[in-house]
This record gives C-alpha cells, sequence and structure tokens, in this order.
C-alpha cells in the first residue's frame, strides 16, 4: 500500500482534510525549507536555435554524418544561471531589475548515416532580463533559482554536430532564501508499508468453478 491506496491511516498521512482543519494540530514545528519571496513563469516556442553536441553515446563507435534529428529535451529541471545582473528600480521600492542567461542541458537523440540510434548532450542558453521583488538585506542571502522544461520536437541537422531546432521551454525564476520556518503541525507522518506488485497469470484460471454446473441435459 502507500500514501493512496488502502491507507489504513489517513488522517496521519498527505491528503485532503475532512472536517474541522485544526483537529489533530498537537506543535509547532521548526523546519528549514527554501522560502520562495516572488516567482514568476516563462513560457515560449523558440525557432531557429542551434545546438552543439559535445559527447554522445554509445562511444563504441564515432556517428557518421549526415545525422537525422530525432528529438531532445532537458536532462534536469535546474536551470545553470550566469551573468547575474540585479539592479534596484528607484521608482518601485523591492522592486529589481534582473538580467542573467539561463542554460539548459539537454539531451538529444540521432540517428547516423548507418541507422545507428545516438543521445548526445547539448546546451541551450538563452537570456532573460524580468522583474522580480528582492527582500531586504539581511545576514541570511538571497538566491536566484530556476526551474526548467524544455521539449524540441523539430529539428535538422545542419553540419558540424549542430542541430537547428524549435523549442518548447519553459522556466521558473525565483526568489528564495534558506530560513528556519515555524508551522503548525499534525505530527509526524505514518509511512503504510509498501504493496509489492504480482501479476497472476493463473487469476482467470482459479476463477473458474471446480465442476461444471447442471446435470445431463436431454
Amino acid at each position: 500500500m502507500s500514501f493512496l491506496n488502502n491507507n489504513p491511516r489517513p488522517e496521519r498521512t498527505p491528503g485532503p482534510i475532512n472536517g474541522n482543519p485544526l483537529g489533530g494540530l498537537n506543535e509547532r514545528v521548526c523546519i528549514q525549507v527554501k522560502k520562495v519571496f516572488d516567482a514568476c513563469i516563462r513560457q515560449e516556442t523558440l525557432e531557429n536555435e542551434n545546438i552543439v553536441v559535445t559527447a554522445y553515446a554509445p562511444t563504441t563507435s564515432t556517428p557518421s554524418e549526415p545525422f537525422r534529428f530525432v528529438s531532445a529535451a532537458s536532462s534536469t529541471y535546474v536551470g545553470i544561471i550566469t551573468n547575474l545582473v540585479i539592479e534596484p528600480l528607484s521608482d518601485n521600492k523591492g522592486c529589481s531589475r534582473c538580467r542573467f542567461n539561463i542554460t539548459v542541458p539537454l539531451n538529444v537523440i540521432f540517428v547516423d548515416a548507418a541507422n545507428t540510434r545516438y543521445t548526445g548532450t547539448a546546451d541551450l542558453t538563452v537570456a532573460a532580463d524580468i522583474l522580480l521583488f528582492i527582500p531586504e538585506p539581511s545576514i541570511m542571502p538571497f538566491e536566484i533559482d530556476t526551474v526548467v522544461n524544455c521539449n524540441c520536437p523539430e529539428g535538422s541537422y545542419i553540419g558540424a554536430n549542430t542541430f537547428n531546432v524549435t523549442c518548447c521551454l519553459t522556466i521558473i525564476t525565483k526568489v528564495v532564501i534558506e530560513v528556519e520556518l515555524l508551522v503548525p503541525s499534525y505530527g509526524y507522518c505514518f509511512i503504510p508499508p509498501c504493496q509489492e506488485f504480482t501479476e497472476e497469470v493463473c487469476t482467470g484460471a482459479f476463477d473458474l468453478p471446480l465442476f461444471p454446473s447442471g446435470g445431463i441435459r436431454r
């Protein structure tokens, strides 16, 4: 079983609250988390982006050109931020102009001239120029984090290990600080035992009656 499957202790596991939400609260807990002070999402279609494959697998053979593009997608949800510049706006207290580059690691699937399938690595780098709320100065520094998702359904090979692709890109940018946060608690979570997956091939046969019903028909 699990949190969602025949859970014997629903009141001590994650899920919707039934009845009085204050029922069962028994302590104030200090937890260490990243508190999000501001966030925004950017979704766009990027066309004619060039990505260069820098490594590939399998390495037992060398791919022969020309290559045929199959697909590409982000290999991690964490974007890499570089060249970050934050400029506070004098006419909007707490708001800052944030400029930086975001690099999205990609896995690129392609087929070479010998019809061998390869998976390569590449990077997609895009520029950001956005407005974010920046908290007041404190001992604990803030960070700019990004969550990324990129899919490239179309592309073509243009030579020199380079593909020209169309990207469906999602970037969530967040201003976070690692804090000790005081929250109400229902106590420790009940962890149910795992339910092993089984696929009984004889289930249908065992459902049959031992003897047929009825007697001799005339």
